[in-house]
């Protein structure tokens, strides 16, 4: 059920609220649940803040300047190496891309009749048969 009463907050409880996750660099969602907030509601009084006291934001350090280059560079090299895995699968069309990919059974062990090595969406199944 929706409460057609919304709620009220006072400005020191906002400011505080806000202040907490600008001054300690804390996150929206985390501040939100010890207040007993929506995260959305929060993150608009933040942003609300930040566009009200633009340039009054404390300035990086140089040690978070290197941590913030450092992780903006992490995060490309992820980006570059997700979209060469998502081609890779792309273009192997789910097969198993092992020494036996060259007419094998899809790199499954000699041994295994039946078995089989598919490539889903959520992972890899493997379906293994013993010789008999």
């Amino acid at each position: 059920m929706v409460s057609s009463k919304r709620g009220r907050y006072s400005p020191e409880f906002k400011e505080a609220a806000v202040r907490e996750v600008i001054d300690r660099s804390r996150p929206v969602a985390d501040v939100a649940r010890e207040n007993g907030l929506v995260a959305q509601t929060l993150g608009n009084w933040v942003s609300a803040w930040r566009v009200d006291h633009a340039g009054e934001e404390p300035q990086l350090s140089v040690s978070e300047r290197a941590r913030l280059k450092e992780l903006e560079r992490e995060n490309r090299e992820l980006r570059m190496e997700n979209e060469f895995l998502g081609k890779a699968t792309a273009r192997s069309g789910g097969r198993c891309n092992g020494p036996s990919d060259s007419g094998g059974r899809g790199g499954v062990p000699e041994g295994f009749p039946g078995a089989r090595v598919e490539l889903g969406g959520d992972g890899v199944e493997i379906t293994l048969g013993v010789a008999g």
